[in-house]
């Protein structure tokens, strides 16, 4: 039994090229993140991490003092099922606290079997195949023209709506880029289904070369709303703050065609690969995205990215200080090709 005899966790912040800002947040320049080791004596420690967010009630201040109570000879890489039904026993631990946890086992797992993580899971990768879209923030016309521009080498943008110049901030992005495919996501910020058919069908009009949009409405939208929507859509609409775990795919399967599973909101790489392939069994299409983060856990929902048939996992490449290297995305297209390490996750730190 390859048990671990040391925790180490440390917040970072993370310093943005832009300032960023969604339909549900003020905005800021900067984003905390928590890096966790796992050490069990023998070998690189392995890595795990968790951006707590707000829109789900956690924040770093929160996770840290449950991480200094852990037991560490409760975790271990040969038994990460085992590990994660103790953490599933502790009372009110944050879903950010089994995030990190479950990243590192699994990285740990996988290294110990000399396996990429996405071999070790049994799902492979496709090099030169998936692409990842590149995330627009809400702003001014002026910054979102400028925003594009900067991200010409990206094929998808997604731009973030849910303000009064959504359609200003739409038309700017189309005065740069007059023909990539776009993703637009509202994070709630349509609040009646009759405003989200408005806007819908606005951009139907003005667009036709727009994949989907993501969470019209507020996840605490009626049911029968949210349905409403969904048969008069002329787009995919796709569940992200109404989704969180495989228990919400029902749910999503009668109120969406398509759920964004993020590691943060489900408990980690475990439990978003059980989301994902629950959703595809239910008839969902499937995309991962991701918060604000290093490559620690933008590689680690990349090995799930077989399983997607969109992704949205841009977070480290929003940053300007990511402390580590792993999946690369030169012109979107994903890719571990240049990973120093071989094994787990495949991540390490920046010299």
């Amino acid at each position: 039994m390859n048990l671990l005899v040391k925790i180490n966790a440390k917040a970072c912040e993370l310093k943005l090229a832009n300032p960023w800002k969604i339909a549900s947040t003020k905005g800021s320049g900067t984003h905390r993140t928590v890096i966790v080791e796992l050490q069990n004596g023998a070998g690189a420690p392995a890595l795990g991490e968790a951006a707590p967010s707000f829109l789900y009630g956690e924040s770093v201040d929160d996770v840290m003092p449950f991480l200094s109570q852990l037991d560490p000879n409760a975790l271990s890489f040969s038994d990460v099922s085992g590990s994660m039904a103790y953490l599933d026993s502790i009372p009110d631990l944050p879903v950010a606290v089994k995030c990190m946890l479950n990243i590192a086992l699994l990285d740990g797992a996988a290294k110990y079997a000399g396996k990429p993580l996405y071999d070790f899971l049994g799902l492979g990768f496709r090099e030169k195949h998936h692409v990842t879209s590149f995330s627009i923030g809400i702003d001014t016309p002026e910054i979102v023209q400028r925003k594009v521009q900067e991200a010409a080498q990206f094929p998808v943008i997604k731009l973030k709506v849910g303000d009064p110049r959504d359609h200003e901030n739409f038309q700017a992005l189309r005065s740069v880029a007059p023909h990539k495919p776009v993703r637009v996501d509202a994070n709630e910020g349509w609040k009646t289904k009759e405003e989200a058919l408005e806007q819908i069908e606005w951009l139907v009009s003005v667009d036709d070369n727009i994949q989907f949009v993501e969470q019209p409405m507020p996840r605490e939208s009626k049911d029968s709303d949210l349905i409403w929507l969904k048969e008069r859509s002329p787009l995919m609409i796709f569940g992200d703050e109404s989704c969180h775990t495989v228990d919400d795919i029902p749910h999503c399967a009668e109120c969406f065609h398509g759920v964004n599973v993020k590691l943060v909101k489900t408990g980690g790489v475990s439990m978003a690969k059980a989301t994902l392939e629950a959703a595809r069994k239910a008839g969902l299409k499937t995309m991962i995205g991701c918060m604000i983060e290093t490559s620690v856990q933008i590689s680690a929902a990349a090995h799930l990215a077989e399983l997607a048939d969109y992704l949205d996992i841009d977070g480290s490449l929003l940053i300007t200080n990511d402390p580590f290297s792993g999946v690369t995305a030169n012109n979107g297209i994903l890719s571990f090709a240049d990973a120093k390490e071989k094994h787990g996750l495949m991540v390490s730190p920046r010299n």
